[in-house]
Protein backbone atom coordinates (compact mmCIF):
# COMPACT_ATOMS: atom_id res chain seq x y z
CA UNK A 1 0.00 0.00 0.00
CA UNK A 2 2.85 2.46 0.41
CA UNK A 3 4.31 1.74 -2.84
CA UNK A 4 1.08 2.36 -4.30
CA UNK A 5 0.18 5.51 -2.37
CA UNK A 6 4.22 7.12 -3.30
CA UNK A 7 3.48 6.45 -7.06
CA UNK A 8 -0.27 8.21 -6.75
CA UNK A 9 1.46 11.45 -5.16
CA UNK A 10 3.03 12.59 -8.26
CA UNK A 11 0.32 12.35 -10.09
CA UNK A 12 -1.78 14.17 -7.67
CA UNK A 13 0.54 16.89 -7.48
CA UNK A 14 1.35 17.54 -11.41
CA UNK A 15 -2.42 17.63 -11.63
CA UNK A 16 -2.41 19.98 -8.64
CA UNK A 17 -0.06 22.21 -10.38
CA UNK A 18 -1.56 22.03 -13.80
CA UNK A 19 -4.63 23.66 -12.37
CA UNK A 20 -2.73 26.26 -10.02
CA UNK A 21 -1.29 27.42 -13.61
CA UNK A 22 -4.29 27.52 -15.05
CA UNK A 23 -6.00 29.42 -12.25
CA UNK A 24 -2.95 31.97 -12.25
CA UNK A 25 -3.45 32.50 -15.98
CA UNK A 26 -7.35 33.07 -15.34
CA UNK A 27 -5.95 35.93 -12.84
CA UNK A 28 -3.88 37.14 -15.15
CA UNK A 29 -6.27 37.47 -17.87
CA UNK A 30 -9.05 38.85 -15.79
CA UNK A 31 -6.43 41.52 -14.17
CA UNK A 32 -5.96 42.53 -17.99
CA UNK A 33 -9.19 42.59 -19.00
CA UNK A 34 -10.19 45.09 -15.92
CA UNK A 35 -7.62 47.19 -16.21
CA UNK A 36 -8.65 47.38 -20.09
CA UNK A 37 -5.51 45.52 -21.67
CA UNK A 38 -5.80 42.34 -23.92
CA UNK A 39 -2.93 39.69 -23.97
CA UNK A 40 -0.63 41.81 -25.91
CA UNK A 41 -0.85 44.62 -23.27
CA UNK A 42 -2.76 46.98 -25.31
CA UNK A 43 -6.14 48.93 -24.81
CA UNK A 44 -9.20 46.78 -25.13
CA UNK A 45 -11.39 48.31 -27.67
CA UNK A 46 -14.78 45.81 -27.58
CA UNK A 47 -16.54 48.29 -25.16
CA UNK A 48 -15.70 51.52 -27.37
CA UNK A 49 -17.60 53.39 -29.66
CA UNK A 50 -16.94 51.50 -33.42
CA UNK A 51 -15.49 55.11 -34.82
CA UNK A 52 -12.95 55.58 -31.87
CA UNK A 53 -9.56 54.17 -31.70
CA UNK A 54 -7.36 54.90 -28.51
CA UNK A 55 -3.72 54.83 -27.60
CA UNK A 56 -0.43 56.15 -28.94
CA UNK A 57 0.47 52.90 -30.82
CA UNK A 58 -3.01 52.23 -32.37
CA UNK A 59 -3.67 55.86 -33.58
CA UNK A 60 0.05 56.12 -35.15
CA UNK A 61 -0.42 52.88 -36.77
CA UNK A 62 -3.31 54.50 -38.40
CA UNK A 63 -1.82 57.57 -39.85
CA UNK A 64 0.99 56.17 -41.01
CA UNK A 65 -1.49 52.91 -42.91
CA UNK A 66 -2.99 56.14 -44.34
CA UNK A 67 -6.95 55.18 -42.35
CA UNK A 68 -9.55 57.74 -42.45
CA UNK A 69 -9.34 59.44 -39.37
CA UNK A 70 -12.07 62.57 -38.61
CA UNK A 71 -10.68 64.20 -35.93
CA UNK A 72 -7.52 63.31 -33.07
CA UNK A 73 -8.12 64.31 -29.33
CA UNK A 74 -4.42 64.85 -27.60
CA UNK A 75 -4.79 65.75 -23.47
CA UNK A 76 -3.45 68.90 -22.50
CA UNK A 77 0.21 68.69 -21.78
CA UNK A 78 1.22 66.08 -23.48
CA UNK A 79 3.56 67.08 -26.82
CA UNK A 80 6.81 65.12 -26.40
CA UNK A 81 7.82 62.04 -27.50
CA UNK A 82 5.29 59.91 -29.41
CA UNK A 83 2.91 62.71 -29.49
CA UNK A 84 4.95 64.87 -31.54
CA UNK A 85 4.88 62.21 -34.54
CA UNK A 86 0.87 62.23 -33.78
CA UNK A 87 0.53 65.43 -34.24
CA UNK A 88 3.23 65.61 -37.30
CA UNK A 89 1.70 63.11 -39.31
CA UNK A 90 -1.70 64.35 -38.65
CA UNK A 91 -0.75 67.80 -39.64
CA UNK A 92 1.27 66.48 -42.69
CA UNK A 93 -2.30 64.76 -43.79
CA UNK A 94 -4.55 68.18 -43.03
CA UNK A 95 -6.47 66.05 -40.03
CA UNK A 96 -8.12 68.16 -37.58
CA UNK A 97 -6.35 68.07 -33.94
CA UNK A 98 -7.69 69.06 -31.04
CA UNK A 99 -5.95 69.44 -27.71
CA UNK A 100 -8.82 68.81 -24.44
CA UNK A 101 -8.61 68.41 -20.79
CA UNK A 102 -7.72 64.68 -20.16
CA UNK A 103 -10.91 64.33 -18.58
CA UNK A 104 -12.95 64.40 -22.20
CA UNK A 105 -10.62 61.50 -23.47
CA UNK A 106 -11.51 59.48 -20.71
CA UNK A 107 -15.32 59.72 -20.64
CA UNK A 108 -15.23 58.55 -24.42
CA UNK A 109 -12.40 55.87 -23.35
CA UNK A 110 -15.10 54.63 -20.44
CA UNK A 111 -11.83 54.09 -18.20
CA UNK A 112 -10.19 52.12 -20.75
CA UNK A 113 -5.87 52.93 -21.17
CA UNK A 114 -5.94 55.99 -23.81
CA UNK A 115 -2.16 57.13 -23.09
CA UNK A 116 -3.55 60.65 -23.47
CA UNK A 117 -4.90 59.87 -27.49
CA UNK A 118 -8.07 59.42 -28.70
CA UNK A 119 -9.06 58.95 -32.85
CA UNK A 120 -12.36 59.43 -34.47
CA UNK A 121 -12.22 57.24 -37.55
CA UNK A 122 -13.85 56.53 -40.51
CA UNK A 123 -15.22 53.83 -41.62
CA UNK A 124 -13.17 54.00 -44.91
CA UNK A 125 -10.67 56.13 -46.32
CA UNK A 126 -11.54 59.51 -47.66
CA UNK A 127 -10.64 59.90 -51.18
CA UNK A 128 -8.90 62.54 -52.85
CA UNK A 129 -10.98 65.25 -55.32
CA UNK A 130 -8.10 64.77 -57.52
CA UNK A 131 -8.14 60.97 -57.60
CA UNK A 132 -12.31 61.12 -57.94
CA UNK A 133 -11.64 63.58 -61.55
CA UNK A 134 -9.48 61.75 -62.86
CA UNK A 135 -11.39 58.30 -62.42
CA UNK A 136 -14.13 60.19 -64.05
CA UNK A 137 -12.09 60.76 -66.93
CA UNK A 138 -10.62 57.32 -67.49
CA UNK A 139 -14.48 56.07 -67.74
CA UNK A 140 -14.98 58.47 -70.65
CA UNK A 141 -17.93 60.51 -68.63
CA UNK A 142 -18.18 63.94 -67.47
CA UNK A 143 -17.76 64.48 -63.90
CA UNK A 144 -20.71 64.29 -61.42
CA UNK A 145 -20.35 65.32 -58.09
CA UNK A 146 -22.06 66.51 -55.01
CA UNK A 147 -21.35 68.40 -52.81
CA UNK A 148 -22.84 68.88 -49.09
CA UNK A 149 -22.45 72.07 -47.16
CA UNK A 150 -21.97 71.66 -43.37
CA UNK A 151 -24.95 68.93 -43.41
CA UNK A 152 -24.98 67.57 -40.31
CA UNK A 153 -27.33 64.84 -39.99
CA UNK A 154 -25.63 61.25 -39.97
CA UNK A 155 -28.64 59.70 -41.61
CA UNK A 156 -29.11 62.22 -44.26
CA UNK A 157 -25.57 61.39 -45.28
CA UNK A 158 -26.26 57.56 -45.45
CA UNK A 159 -28.96 58.10 -47.72
CA UNK A 160 -27.47 60.90 -49.46
CA UNK A 161 -24.54 58.61 -50.29
CA UNK A 162 -26.73 55.26 -51.88
CA UNK A 163 -28.25 57.90 -53.89
CA UNK A 164 -25.18 58.51 -55.06
CA UNK A 165 -24.42 55.27 -55.80
CA UNK A 166 -27.37 54.55 -57.68
CA UNK A 167 -27.65 57.67 -59.90
CA UNK A 168 -23.92 57.36 -61.06
CA UNK A 169 -22.09 60.36 -58.78
CA UNK A 170 -18.46 60.17 -59.08
CA UNK A 171 -17.77 61.62 -56.01
CA UNK A 172 -19.20 63.78 -53.23
CA UNK A 173 -17.58 66.52 -51.32
CA UNK A 174 -17.94 67.11 -47.67
CA UNK A 175 -16.15 69.95 -45.88
CA UNK A 176 -13.63 69.08 -42.97
CA UNK A 177 -14.96 71.36 -40.54
CA UNK A 178 -18.71 72.10 -39.20
CA UNK A 179 -19.83 69.33 -41.38
CA UNK A 180 -20.87 65.74 -40.16
CA UNK A 181 -17.74 63.34 -40.79
CA UNK A 182 -17.90 59.14 -42.14
CA UNK A 183 -19.23 57.54 -39.22
CA UNK A 184 -20.36 54.05 -38.26
CA UNK A 185 -23.74 55.04 -38.36
CA UNK A 186 -23.25 56.93 -42.31
CA UNK A 187 -21.84 53.55 -43.15
CA UNK A 188 -25.08 51.90 -41.80
CA UNK A 189 -27.57 54.32 -43.42
CA UNK A 190 -25.61 54.14 -46.51
CA UNK A 191 -26.37 50.62 -46.50
CA UNK A 192 -23.34 49.67 -47.82
CA UNK A 193 -22.67 52.49 -50.38
CA UNK A 194 -19.88 54.54 -48.26
CA UNK A 195 -17.68 51.46 -49.66
CA UNK A 196 -18.18 52.46 -53.44
CA UNK A 197 -18.84 56.36 -53.46
CA UNK A 198 -15.54 57.79 -52.33
CA UNK A 199 -16.16 61.05 -50.66
CA UNK A 200 -13.08 64.17 -50.26
CA UNK A 201 -13.33 66.44 -47.02
CA UNK A 202 -12.25 69.58 -48.41
CA UNK A 203 -11.53 73.25 -47.17
CA UNK A 204 -13.23 76.47 -48.07
CA UNK A 205 -16.08 75.54 -50.04
CA UNK A 206 -16.37 79.16 -52.42
CA UNK A 207 -12.78 78.16 -53.09
CA UNK A 208 -13.43 74.67 -54.18
CA UNK A 209 -16.48 75.85 -55.83
CA UNK A 210 -14.38 78.64 -57.92
CA UNK A 211 -11.18 76.17 -58.60
CA UNK A 212 -13.73 73.31 -60.11
CA UNK A 213 -15.27 76.10 -61.81
CA UNK A 214 -12.13 77.10 -63.72
CA UNK A 215 -12.02 73.05 -64.60
CA UNK A 216 -15.38 73.80 -66.88
CA UNK A 217 -17.83 72.59 -64.29
CA UNK A 218 -21.04 74.22 -63.51
CA UNK A 219 -22.28 74.35 -60.24
CA UNK A 220 -26.04 74.42 -59.67
CA UNK A 221 -27.35 74.62 -55.99
CA UNK A 222 -31.08 73.83 -54.43
CA UNK A 223 -32.74 76.70 -52.52
CA UNK A 224 -36.54 77.19 -52.21
CA UNK A 225 -35.79 80.55 -53.33
CA UNK A 226 -34.63 79.40 -56.66
CA UNK A 227 -35.13 80.80 -59.88
CA UNK A 228 -36.07 78.19 -62.13
CA UNK A 229 -37.56 74.76 -61.17
CA UNK A 230 -34.65 71.92 -61.48
CA UNK A 231 -36.44 70.16 -64.31
CA UNK A 232 -35.96 73.13 -66.35
CA UNK A 233 -32.54 73.58 -65.73
CA UNK A 234 -29.67 71.38 -67.51
CA UNK A 235 -28.21 69.53 -65.31
CA UNK A 236 -26.22 67.57 -68.02
CA UNK A 237 -22.37 67.71 -68.07
CA UNK A 238 -19.08 68.65 -65.51
CA UNK A 239 -21.74 69.43 -62.74
CA UNK A 240 -21.10 70.36 -59.19
CA UNK A 241 -24.98 70.47 -57.83
CA UNK A 242 -24.67 71.80 -53.90
CA UNK A 243 -27.23 70.67 -51.15
CA UNK A 244 -27.39 73.11 -48.13
CA UNK A 245 -27.56 72.21 -44.22
CA UNK A 246 -30.39 71.06 -42.81
CA UNK A 247 -31.24 74.08 -41.19
CA UNK A 248 -30.19 76.96 -42.80
CA UNK A 249 -30.36 75.50 -46.40
CA UNK A 250 -26.97 76.66 -48.61
CA UNK A 251 -24.55 79.49 -47.19
CA UNK A 252 -24.64 82.81 -48.85
CA UNK A 253 -20.40 82.90 -49.82
CA UNK A 254 -21.32 78.88 -51.58
CA UNK A 255 -25.10 80.38 -52.85
CA UNK A 256 -22.56 83.11 -55.01
CA UNK A 257 -20.24 80.56 -56.37
CA UNK A 258 -23.66 78.72 -57.94
CA UNK A 259 -24.21 79.37 -61.70
CA UNK A 260 -27.71 78.92 -60.86
CA UNK A 261 -30.06 77.61 -58.11
CA UNK A 262 -33.06 75.79 -58.84
CA UNK A 263 -35.80 75.21 -56.37
CA UNK A 264 -38.92 72.57 -56.01
CA UNK A 265 -42.63 73.17 -56.34
CA UNK A 266 -44.73 72.48 -53.56
CA UNK A 267 -48.42 72.88 -53.44
CA UNK A 268 -48.69 71.35 -49.59
CA UNK A 269 -48.45 72.74 -46.65
CA UNK A 270 -44.93 72.13 -45.85
CA UNK A 271 -42.08 74.71 -47.61
CA UNK A 272 -38.83 72.91 -47.11
CA UNK A 273 -37.88 69.14 -47.65
CA UNK A 274 -35.23 67.32 -46.27
CA UNK A 275 -32.30 67.67 -47.28
CA UNK A 276 -31.45 64.09 -48.43
CA UNK A 277 -34.62 63.97 -50.55
CA UNK A 278 -33.72 66.86 -51.99
CA UNK A 279 -30.59 65.91 -52.83
CA UNK A 280 -32.19 62.22 -54.59
CA UNK A 281 -34.40 64.58 -56.31
CA UNK A 282 -31.90 66.62 -57.97
CA UNK A 283 -29.45 63.20 -58.70
CA UNK A 284 -32.06 61.34 -60.02
CA UNK A 285 -33.38 64.25 -62.41
CA UNK A 286 -29.51 64.68 -63.07
CA UNK A 287 -29.14 60.99 -64.17
CA UNK A 288 -32.55 61.22 -66.21
CA UNK A 289 -30.88 63.51 -68.42
CA UNK A 290 -27.18 62.18 -68.58
CA UNK A 291 -29.32 58.74 -69.79
CA UNK A 292 -31.38 60.59 -72.46
CA UNK A 293 -27.84 62.67 -74.30
CA UNK A 294 -26.11 59.03 -74.45
CA UNK A 295 -29.09 57.90 -76.29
Amino acid sequence: MKNERKKETPRFKKRDNKKSLENLARQKLASRKTTGQDLTGQAESSDLPEDVLIGRNAVTEALRAGRGINKILLADGDREGQVSEIVALAKERGIILQFVERSKIEAVAGGLRHQGVLAYVAPVAYAELDDILAKAEAAGEPPFLLLLDELEDPHNLGALLRTADATGVHGVLIPKRRSVPLTATVAKTSAGAVEYVPVARIGNIAQTLKKLKEKGFWVAGADMDGTQNYYEADLTGPLVLVVGSEGKGMGRLTKEQCDFVVKMPMVGKINSLNASVAGSILMYESMRQRLLVRK
